[in-house]
């Protein structure tokens, strides 16, 4: 928009999305970390079996995989040339899906065995 705005409109400051949409991939981070760590503990506890220690595995994989998403997406947000941020490409929301149903189908056979 060119000009001044209509009374009682606000002009959007672009900068704060960005830094919600970051803190908001940090937290949902924490929460998987939370999770595999609780899932390695139960798979775990008594001794564990065979299916809950390569459930664990594959849930710690998936943290892993969601992690390196999440790390790449917090950096694309900071911003590229000129403080923009990167669009997130299809592939790597893909990829998050992917390790947080890994992660999901792993805590269900996790809790369905222990």
């Amino acid at each position: 928009m060119s000009g001044p705005l209509p009374r009682g409109v606000v002009e959007r400051d672009p900068g704060l999305q960005p830094e919600r949409t970051r803190l908001a991939w940090r937290r949902t981070t924490l929460s998987g970390t939370v999770a595999a760590v609780l899932a390695g503990r139960a798979a775990l506890a008594g001794g564990g079996s065979v299916g809950g220690v390569v459930a664990c595995a594959v849930c710690c994989f998936g943290w892993l995989g969601f992690l390196m998403v999440a790390h790449r997406r917090i950096r694309g947000l900071a911003g590229g040339d000129g403080g923009v941020p990167v669009v997130m490409a299809p592939r790597a929301a893909a990829g998050a899906v992917l390790c947080t149903v890994a992660m999901v189908v792993c805590g269900v056979v996790i809790v369905v065995e222990g």
